[in-house]
């Protein structure tokens, strides 16, 4: 998810990530708890139409950090 409000990105799926690399899944970490922190703003400010993706982008920040903590337990 590159930017709030773009669907790109979302309904990620466990098995889609698992077969990432550990540095790419931190980027996209990155990306989505910026993604994550806007969609906060725009409900502060009451400029988000569709609250669903709040919770759908809180969703994936779990699916990719428990993906990361798996590789990092793998080891």
């Amino acid at each position: 998810m590159s930017a709030a409000g773009d669907d790109k990105g979302t309904n990620m799926k466990a098995k889609e990530l698992r077969a990432r690399d550990p540095e790419a899944l931190r980027k996209e970490l990155g990306e989505l708890l910026r993604a994550h922190f806007s969609l906060r703003m725009q409900i502060a400010t009451q400029q988000l139409t569709n609250t669903s993706q709040l919770g759908k982008t809180r969703r994936d920040i779990a699916r990719v950090r428990t993906v990361l903590n798996e590789k990092a337990a793998a080891k």
